[in-house]
């Protein structure tokens, strides 16, 4: 592998370089928000596909702005870095990138906005091809820990020290032999996974549930409903979901940018349909495949190329 660089600090880095101070606030308090994008390869055209990178930006703006944090740069000089990143780490395969806003004060102290205070940005790219191996589908249980109130932290804010609540239900949910998880509200509604959101098929119909319901306002949500709209001619009703319609659902999946689309065949040891991965599901796992490569061109600002030398 090529020498890998991070931006960090307003430049390009080499990656072993690109660390931070031990009283960095962010590492103390969690005081940060991120984002998780994905770029595809493209072979045919020897390109990165990176997919809805502006939309991906535009949230972490807004996860800034409810944490209190400033951008330090406008949206379209981060893409512009993250760009310029994925062509000096030279990524030919399946990419996820993560860009970080953050408190890089050394102080002792949780409170973020005082007087000559800095926020800054860094950003670091990782091969990725997936996330889960959902080939066959993957058996999730309902974790006993709650997800994360806006109240307390908002789950429409990717904000670091928040993802406590994700390792906590996603490890013991590992630690009980499930693939992933389930999170539901206080009130005992259906949230979403342990970090990506949940879609059920019931009637030919899918359901989801509402962003009020403590979950991540999510790009890959938004594209799937978007697809199986347009495409498949699906509505999509958003509701509060109960625990027993896991249960009872026809077809389930999760999608998420590192995720993508993941068939859920089991529920706490209960068969999904079937039990097999689902008609709908497989129609929409493929629509979205060939949206992030760049194959469908109705979709093509979705996507934003950029060439990679050859190595």
């Amino acid at each position: 592998m090529s020498q890998q660089y991070a931006y960090l600090r307003g430049e390009f880095l080499p990656l072993e370089d690109a660390n931070i101070n031990i009283r960095t606030h962010a590492f103390l308090y969690g005081t940060a928000v991120f984002e998780g994008i994905k770029a595809y390869w493209l072979p045919e055209t020897q390109e990165m596909a990176v997919f809805r990178v502006y939309d991906h930006y535009r949230r972490l703006s807004q996860s800034s702005h409810i944490l209190r944090l400033q951008l330090p740069l406008s949206i379209d000089a981060m893409v512009d870095i993250t760009l310029q990143l994925i062509q000096k780490n030279q990524c030919r395969q399946d990419t996820y990138i993560r860009p970080i806003v953050y408190k890089a004060d050394l102080r002792i102290g949780p409170i973020l906005k005082v007087p000559d205070t800095k926020d800054d940005f860094c950003l670091f790219t990782v091969p990725m091809a997936g996330y889960l191996d959902t080939e066959k589908g993957i058996h999730v249980g309902v974790s006993p820990w709650r997800r994360l109130d806006d109240n307390a932290i908002p789950a429409r804010a990717k904000v670091n020290g928040a993802y406590v609540n994700t390792a906590l239900a996603k490890t013991d949910g590992a630690l009980c032999g499930f693939d992933d998880v389930v999170v539901l509200t206080q009130e005992g509604h259906v949230a979403e996974g342990s970090a990506m959101n949940l879609f059920l098929v019931r009637n030919g119909q899918l359901l989801t549930s509402p962003v009020s319901d403590n979950i991540l306002e999510g790009i890959t949500r938004h594209s799937v409903i978007t697809l199986a709209e347009r495409e498949l001619g699906i509505q999509t009703l958003c509701r509060p979901l109960d625990r027993t319609e896991l249960y009872i659902a026809d077809e389930a999946f999760f999608v998420g940018t590192a995720t993508e689309v993941a068939p859920i065949t089991k529920f706490d040891h209960r068969p999904v349909g079937s039990g097999q991965v689902g008609a709908i599901t497989r129609q929409i796992r493929d629509l979205y495949s060939k949206v992030v490569h760049g194959l469908l061109p109705t979709y093509e600002e979705w996507v934003t190329r950029v060439k990679v030398a050859s190595l």
